[in-house]
């Protein structure tokens, strides 16, 4: 706590006088973090006496839109220390503060705001880092950078203090991020870490402010980072978090539906628990009993029709998203979402030296299974226990490569996956990446799906059965220009069911690049890129599947705004049918008109293939989306979905999927949403000509989605939501009926230690 007016008067003096590192900060420079010398109390004011002593950066540089140009508004960042945690203030200047977008949000929703942030790169391996980010209200986003599979992960949730606020001269912040919640070198002395920092500015443009000159084209972020020494002594403590979660729901439901009456249930509550544990700063060991996995976000509605192949849904449970960046594969054999309903679950990982490596295992009560096949793919769930448990290594080499293994496995009554890879990334240079896989799966399904595939239409395979994967992609990019090339090779029998593949059993290669333009400060366009490219995918006897030529343009301007066009020209084959010069246009535009309000709009026309009756047809698809923001409360998120196909005959079936989403966040921590989804398909079913006459969908087809949810969060595991969501069904025979309602109270509690 703070020791009273005398010393936040004495900090503000020293903050003052500080001596500042010199303006140009150069990539790859050293810096000293001092020890804080007295305690620190984050309520977003910069007046306690420790932030006197702490290092002073100045974020020197406007690194984009302009190129390493001098930054249009003067940051401070300070950086200290103690046994417990580190540290993070902020002084952002702002020669306008009403000007200033900062709005109560749920976490890592604040993108549209003015923020500030840090990049730790804790092993200082130029590998991976620990990203957080603050409004200038203390609303929190964190993220992990994974800099070698080039993914950045908002689903990441740590446990950690911020505060800001808004001042005459523009905006403060702090933060005290707690060892224990981040996993660093285990080590007696001082430590060495990557940093950054940096703060996006929107104004008209949105400048992104940052602490050294960055350089455009080059494959690595984090190797471009300055190095902070310090930490000594730095301790994770006990490092022991249980989080008991107890949930009640209740779920009515009409049976026989549409003409029975909704049965009232009886409710049922769940008792659960998660636990985290630091053994050491760089091992961690997850575990839970009977977690309570359910679903209080709506996923984004899409819409699943003529589609060959199944769509995809990101993990969002906290227990899987923890470490989830230690068993990223390029070929994507770890995705978590395929353990449905896990009884326990016990996860480790570590990183120690050049060394990272996760086990995890998971016993489910049911078993999903995503069937892949060369056109098209099928999802099934069966009513049977599995275990899912997946190990992966991965070893440092050089500056900036890796080489690694993975391991899969699913089994259960009669049932069994194993998937076994290898995979490594070469960083020749700054601007040159190779990285290939190759994998081998060993399977047999059960009775019951290989009546399932055979039901599906596809070709069961009794007994066990075995097939190869391999991959090889490179890039070589630098500021003017890219160009990249992959190839691939996936056997019929390739199976990873603990991963999300949704093709088997083809192969191909694939080129493209672009020629990148630059503007400078006055110009409409802060990027301009045009490209082409040329791929062929066949199967697995050389038939052809699809070869298509592709040309785009695509600008970013002002207002950060975007739009792109791109053409497509292709030959492909569905089910032996061929279907020659296919030509498709798509457009994007986006922009963020006010501070309020942002608008992205998506079209495509072209040709197009029925896939229910495998014939030729016109097709289009239209996305509209906005979001706006009034005040500093509320937000309203609208999107619609459409699409169209034509064939010969007529219209086969126009789709309308409209989503609202509105939001009143009290302050950081509350808020009540309402979402509503609506998926409303009109078809002509005898143009189904491919089914039988009982077979043929509704002419009309309606389905509904509603969610309340209230919601109070103390930090990311330390929660209340209390909700009600119901779904509803309409066709030709009955309007609009509600199937099910279900009401549900979850409480949450981590226990630190």
């Amino acid at each position: 706590m703070r020791s009273g007016c005398l010393a936040a008067a004495l900090g503000a003096a020293a903050l003052a006088a500080a001596p500042a590192a010199a303006e140009g900060i150069e990539r790859g420079s050293v810096h000293r973090v001092p020890r804080a010398a007295s305690a620190i109390e984050i309520d977003g004011a910069l007046g306690d006496a420790a932030w006197g002593g702490a290092l002073r950066l100045e974020m020197a540089y406007e690194v984009d839109p302009g190129e390493n140009t001098p930054a249009p508004v003067r940051t401070e960042c300070f950086l200290t220390y103690d046994d417990r945690n580190f540290y993070v203030g902020f002084r952002a200047h702002d020669p306008d503060p009403s000007r200033i977008l900062a709005r109560y949000s749920d976490r890592d929703k604040a993108w549209s705001d003015d923020w500030i942030g840090v990049a730790l790169d804790t092993f200082n391996d130029q590998r991976r880092a620990y990203e957080l980010i603050v409004n200038p209200l203390g609303v929190q986003i964190d993220a992990l950078n994974d800099d070698i599979g080039g993914s950045y992960d908002t689903s990441w949730n740590a446990i950690w203090e911020s505060a800001g606020r808004i001042t005459a001269e523009g905006y403060e912040v702090e933060m005290a991020i707690p060892f224990h919640q981040i996993r660093f070198q285990r080590s007696d002395g001082e430590q060495t870490w990557g940093f950054d920092a940096f703060r996006s500015w929107p104004r008209g443009d949105r400048f992104h402010i940052g602490l050294f000159p960055r350089e455009r084209g080059a494959n690595s972020y984090l190797a471009q980072t300055v190095k902070i020494v310090g930490m000594a002594g730095a301790s994770p403590g006990d490092n022991l978090e249980i989080a008991p979660t107890a949930t009640t729901s209740r779920t009515d439901e009409r049976d026989p539906f549409p003409e029975g009456p909704l049965e009232k249930a009886d409710a049922t509550t769940e008792l659960g628990a998660s636990l985290r544990w630091g053994v050491t700063p760089d091992v961690s060991l997850n575990g839970a009993v009977n977690p309570d996995f359910s679903q209080v976000e709506a996923d984004v509605l899409q819409l699943d029709i003529n589609e060959q192949f199944a769509l995809f849904y990101p993990e969002t449970r906290p227990f899987f998203l923890e470490g989830a960046d230690y068993f990223r594969t390029p070929l994507d054999l770890v995705h978590t979402r395929n353990v449905a309903d896990p009884a326990g679950a016990a996860k480790l990982t570590g990183k120690q030296g050049h060394h990272t490596w996760g086990v995890f295992t998971a016993r489910d009560d049911v078993t999903n299974v995503l069937f892949p096949g060369p056109e098209e793919s099928a999802s099934g769930s069966f009513a049977f226990e599995s275990w899912s448990s997946a190990a992966r290594y991965r070893l440092d080499l050089g500056k900036s490569s890796t080489a690694g293994g993975t391991v899969t496995d699913r089994r259960g009554d009669g049932y069994r996956n194993t998937v076994a890879s290898a995979d490594a990334v070469f960083r020749f240079t700054e601007n040159d990446r190779l990285t290939v896989v190759a994998a081998r799966s060993e399977t047999r399904d059960s009775e019951e799906m290989l009546a399932f595939l055979e039901e599906s239409g596809f070709e069961p395979r009794e007994g066990g059965f075995s097939d190869r994967a391999v991959a090889a992609e490179f890039e070589h990019s630098v500021r003017e220009w890219w160009i990249a090339a992959t190839c691939f090779d996936i056997g019929d029998g390739f199976r990873s069911d603990l991963g999300f593949r949704t093709q088997a059993g083809h192969r191909g290669a694939e080129i493209r690049g672009a020629r990148v333009l630059w503007g400078e400060r006055g110009d409409f366009h802060r990027r301009m890129a045009v490209g082409a490219g040329a791929e062929r995918e066949e199967d697995s006897e050389g038939a052809l599947l699809e070869q298509s030529a592709i040309a785009w343009w695509n600008l970013n301007g002002p207002k950060d705004s975007f739009l792109g066009v791109t053409v497509d020209l292709s030959d492909r084959s569905f089910e032996g049918v061929r279907y020659d010069d296919q030509w498709e246009v798509e457009g994007i535009a986006e922009v963020q008109a006010t501070g309020d309000l942002w608008v992205r709009l998506e079209a495509a026309a072209g040709d197009a293939v029925d896939h229910e009756n495998n014939r030729p047809g016109d097709g289009a698809e239209a996305s509209l989306q906005f979001t706006f923001k009034p005040g500093r409360h509320l937000s309203v998120q609208f999107a619609h979905r459409y699409a169209r196909l034509d064939v010969e005959e007529g219209m086969l079936f126009r789709a309308h999927a409209p989503e609202l989403r509105l939001v009143q966040q009290f302050n950081a921590r509350a808020f009540v949403r309402a979402v509503v989804q609506l998926t409303d398909i009109r078809r002509d079913p005898d143009l189904y000509v491919a089914l039988d006459p009982e077979d043929r969908p509704d002419a009309r087809s309606r389905d509904l989605f509603t969610q309340l949810l209230f919601s109070y969060k103390v930090n990311a595991q330390t929660a209340l939501y209390a909700g009600y969501s119901d779904r509803s069904f309409g066709g030709d025979d009955f309007d609009t009926t509600r199937a099910s309602r279900t009401f549900f109270l979850k409480l949450g509690y981590a226990w630190l230690r």
